[in-house]
């Protein structure tokens, strides 16, 4: 069974911190290198940052220095610890399966993430 349980998202002001949880199903999980995206009004998808099954970490520019993935292999838990929020950070934030957005066919609900200025 495909699925995908994004949590943690909240309202927070500019500057703050907001860590968020994805749990994953096996067939997702298991050997994939899994990936945080997130979604704002009117804009496209985009692949905020990703993370081997080995560790190996990347990250769009707007959030390197910022922004921390990281995975749980026993739990099929993948993270994202956000610092120093700005208002462009504002989405819906999704996690999946590593690759492009047009590629992936079943998304969770996401989790919405709002950053007052």
């Amino acid at each position: 069974q495909v699925q995908l349980v994004e949590s943690g998202g909240g309202l927070v002001q500019a500057g703050g911190s907001l860590g968020l949880s994805c749990a994953a199903s096996t067939s997702i999980f298991r050997r994939n290198t899994m990936a945080w995206y997130r979604q704002a009004p009117g804009k496209q998808r985009e692949l905020v940052a990703q993370i081997t099954s080995g560790g190996n970490t990347n990250y769009a520019d707007s959030v390197k220095g910022r922004f921390t993935i990281s995975r749980d292999n026993a739990k099929y838990l993948v993270y994202l610890q956000m610092n120093s929020l700005k208002p462009e950070d504002t989405a819906v934030y999704y996690c999946n399966r590593a690759g492009p957005v047009s590629s992936i066919l079943f998304w969770g609900q996401g989790t919405q993430v709002t950053v007052s200025s």
